[in-house]
């Protein structure tokens, strides 16, 4: 063996071109790990309601913006085959064999190691003390888990109360699509689709961003304009509502006026009133007061006259 690994095809292989470019690759994709894995801090952007964020906002947004390509990669990758595995491979009932397999194998070794040796095989294996879980190890996943978790009940509240409208008329069409599709399509396939959007629409994003963002100011300044449109227009119809609605009372008032006007030229001629009292009627009309336009302010004398009892008026 000790030739073979020093013979000169062997070295040529392991210092040639190809061993340098797969070294290269394997430290990168160390490098890009551990500078995912240092990516999990909590950010300084925080929500509409002043709480901070958790430090899955971070990776999660550095996993998907592709600043690790090869790390986003395999992460997916790794998704991916997951999802298979779990459509094609029986992993339960496979989990279940390999534990009654290993159970069966160790019971028996038992019995028969008590039985011919009056000692078990098994338990000579056994350690001097059981392995536990350290205090903080545990409360370092309990606490990952805790960001986890509220990772996903924040993002929900933040597209639940349109923090950011653009992202919950997304998530609306998403859903509505997902309904649909899920009559038709398997939960795995679904989990495929899904999946990959979520991988690669911010790939697709960031590689036509001048263009995407292009169309989305024109298409923004097009609903502006539609929508200044649409107030003006009904600024304009309101007006003309107005101006009609106070020609139609000028109108009425007019008529109204000409009627009083003709209905006392009858009376007259009629001999029911003269003339005189007539007119009298229409010059006391005219010098009536008019009634005030604003609410007269009110002075201590008048308060005090409103909690006052009234006095009663004498009969003349």
């Amino acid at each position: 063996m000790d030739k073979i690994a020093n013979s000169q095809t062997v070295q040529d292989i392991q210092n040639g071109p190809v061993a340098d470019k797969a070294r290269q690759e394997t430290q990168q994709v160390k490098n890009e790990f551990s500078n995912l894995a240092n990516s999990r801090q909590t950010p300084e952007t925080k929500t509409a309601t002043g709480q901070p964020l958790t430090h899955y906002h971070s990776a999660i947004y550095t996993l998907l913006s592709w600043e690790n390509p090869r790390a986003t990669a395999i992460s997916y990758l790794a998704i991916v085959l997951f999802i298979f595995a779990c459509r094609y491979v029986p992993i339960m009932r496979y989990a279940l064999r390999l534990t009654w397999i290993t159970l069966g194998i160790t019971a028996a070794a038992e019995v028969v190691g008590r039985v011919a040796m009056d000692s078990g095989v098994v338990s000579k294996m056994r350690p001097k003390k059981y392995y536990t879980v350290p205090r903080e190890t545990l409360e370092t996943f309990l606490e990952d888990v805790e960001q986890l978790i509220n990772f996903f009940v924040i993002e929900f509240q933040r597209v639940l109360f349109a923090e950011n409208v653009y992202v919950t008329i997304a998530v609306f069409f998403t859903t509505l699509l997902t309904y649909f599709l899920i009559q038709i399509t398997p939960a795995w396939g679904l989990a495929l689709l899904f999946t990959t959007l979520t991988y690669f629409t911010p790939l697709v994003y960031i590689t036509n961003k001048d263009f995407i963002d292009g169309h989305v100011e024109n298409a923004s300044n097009i609903v502006n304009q539609q929508t200044q449109q649409m107030r003006d227009l009904a600024v304009h119809h309101s007006n003309r509502a107005m101006e009609a609605s106070s020609q139609a009372l000028k109108d009425a008032s007019s008529k109204a006026q000409e009627m009083i006007g003709q209905t006392k030229q009858k009376a007259v001629q009629q001999g029911i009133v003269s003339q005189e009292t007539a007119d009298k009627t229409e010059e006391s009309l005219k010098q009536a007061p008019q009634p005030p336009k604003e609410e007269p302010m009110k002075g201590p004398d008048s308060v005090q006259a409103e909690h006052g009892k009234a006095e009663p008026v004498a009969a003349q």
